[in-house]
């Protein structure tokens, strides 16, 4: 269960100038809800986002995580073990290839053994698609498959939550249906909360949860 209460996040520009990012929002998430997070450009989608995955400590209000308020946690363990996230700029390093890159986020984590995280990665890269493709750089594969790579590098350490951040803004719009509908399939597959943050109504439109964020605030969709 994710609980956020009266969350509020400003900027200071200047002497004169605030930006209210989020402005007291609340809402709650249940486990293995799937919560398309709706919004403009400076809506304060990003703002949320980086909250929930624990890059930013400075709000106001409360943001529980299984019962517990996700500054209690250890910033690395939660950042390392209790969330995943999905870069619309796929954030693939170059030299590794295709396991190499989705077994980054436990390298040095000691959750799993040698042997463990190989079969983990191995495991994930089949559930995407790219079980022939391990062996191979990012530069050899195509947009929807470096996202694919994206997709189970964040879910090798079983997040309880998984964050898509724009995940098909990079592709084009057949691909990017493909990715969605992966991401439905791994949601239940992974027993996990995941939050589809994007600008496009249309591309989340199989989502029953909807939230929809206006200058840091939800506002109702026919607004």
């Amino acid at each position: 269960m994710i609980k956020i209460t009266d969350l509020r996040r400003s900027y200071r520009m200047n002497k004169e100038t605030i930006v209210h990012a989020l402005d007291g929002i609340s809402f709650e998430a249940n486990p293995k809800e799937i919560v398309a997070v709706v919004g403009s450009s400076g809506s304060g989608k990003s703002t949320l986002l980086n909250v929930l995955g624990g890059l930013d400590r400075e709000y106001e209000g409360t943001v529980d995580v299984d019962g517990k308020d996700i500054r209690a946690y250890n910033p690395n363990y939660y950042r390392r073990e209790k969330v995943g996230t999905i870069f619309q700029q796929f954030n693939l390093i170059g030299a590794l290839d295709v396991r190499e890159n989705v077994l980054l986020p436990i390298k040095f984590g000691g959750q799993f053994t040698p042997a463990e995280a190989k079969n983990r990665a191995d495991y994930l890269l089949h559930k995407v698609g790219l079980s022939e493709r391990k062996h191979h750089l990012p530069n050899e594969l195509s947009g929807g498959q470096m996202q694919r790579v994206a997709i189970a590098r964040a879910l090798v350490a079983s997040p309880d939550i998984l964050l898509a951040d724009e995940p098909t803004g990079n592709l084009d719009s057949t691909t990017g249906q493909e990715i969605m509908q992966l991401l439905y399939e791994l949601n239940q597959d992974e027993d996990m909360t995941m939050f589809i943050v994007t600008h496009d109504l249309e591309l989340v439109k199989g989502i029953d949860r909807k939230i929809f964020l206006r200058d840091g605030q939800l506002i109702s969709p026919n607004k």
